[in-house]
């Protein structure tokens, strides 16, 4: 049965330790082109904003998996030098956007909201070339079940062009078991990763003010894929 700890849910899995078929699979991905067709949305979502990027000439940032673009906002409040794109596959949740109260998105011009599926836009950044400064994956769906190993991103098709971005990766989950995991991958990739329990006076999410507020902890994975 699934724990609660307060008001947010512990993750539960059937799965003891690293997948144990983690290396295999993310082997064959590092080894293997992914040559599935773009979604019509996202490719015409990417073609669009391409133009604003290059416009601006800036570094790039991603938020990908950002929910309703709360962490978003604060990124391109601490990097007004750069351009970050906020993404994700839900429509709903980006309609929720918060201005934070301090600010509104319309006196923050250096950031973007996408509803996009990631599969297909972090493939369409890297054929055209672009390169991150920073890549931040907060709390993104753990896909605890141990079938659903290629549903996490160190475990997909696509774990490949998220290392060719390059930039700062910055991953945060509240299931060890997810950044342990990926910090292998990163390993049999060639890349090295730092792991530490993370904590700050701010939550920039509303999945990680929920998790602290509920007694649970972050565990955090820095990697340079700049390489």
């Amino acid at each position: 049965m699934n724990e609660f700890t307060g008001d947010s849910r512990v993750i539960s899995s059937n799965q003891v330790g690293l997948h144990e078929k983690l290396d295999e699979v993310v082997l064959k991905h590092l080894q293997h082109d992914f040559k599935k067709p773009y979604q019509t949305h996202t490719l015409a979502a990417f073609k669009e904003v391409e133009k604003w990027v290059e416009q601006q000439g800036k570094p790039i940032i991603f938020d990908s998996c950002c929910g309703v673009g709360e962490s978003t906002y604060h990124i391109a409040k601490a990097h007004p030098e750069a351009i970050i794109l906020g993404m994700d596959k839900s429509a709903d949740r980006l309609s929720k956007h918060p201005s934070d109260g301090e600010a509104s998105i319309e006196e923050l011009d250096n950031y973007r909201l996408l509803q996009v599926n990631l599969n297909d836009f972090w493939r369409l950044a890297v054929e055209a070339n672009w390169t991150l400064s920073h890549h931040y994956l907060l709390y993104p769906n753990p896909w605890p079940k141990s079938k659903h190993l290629q549903r996490r991103w160190h475990g997909s098709a696509v774990f490949p062009s998220i290392i060719k971005l390059g930039g700062q990766l910055d991953l945060r989950s509240n299931w060890f078991t997810y950044v342990e995991e990926f910090q292998q991958a990163l390993a049999l990739a060639g890349l090295k990763s730092s792991t530490e329990i993370y904590t700050t006076d701010k939550p920039i999410t509303p999945f990680e003010r929920k998790y602290w507020a509920s007694g649970q902890q972050s565990l955090r994975l820095i990697s340079d894929l700049k390489g």
